[in-house]
């Protein structure tokens, strides 16, 4: 992603609405879900920061969303695609 700034906003959205999970796919989805994974932990003062990850760089999308799909459905939330 080239402008961080949008990715820390979409970081602090998905933890505002309460998302479970980001299960990111495509090139380069294991650096995304690094860096997502500094920007939830931030330094580490608040404990209650969470957002489960998950990165798929040789799945399918459908197998991707299929995965995302049932851990919703354990939760009763709605699954969302969202492409950077």
């Amino acid at each position: 992603m080239k402008d961080e700034s949008r990715l820390t906003a979409f970081v602090e959205q998905c933890l505002a609405d309460g998302v479970s999970l980001l299960a990111i796919y495509g090139p380069g989805c294991e650096e995304l879900e690094e860096k997502i994974g500094w920007l939830v932990v931030e330094d580490g003062s608040t404990p209650g920061r969470f957002l489960c990850t998950t990165s798929h760089p040789e799945e399918s999308f459908d197998d991707v969303l299929n995965m995302a799909q049932n851990w919703e459905f354990e939760r009763a939330d709605p699954v969302r695609e969202v492409w950077l």
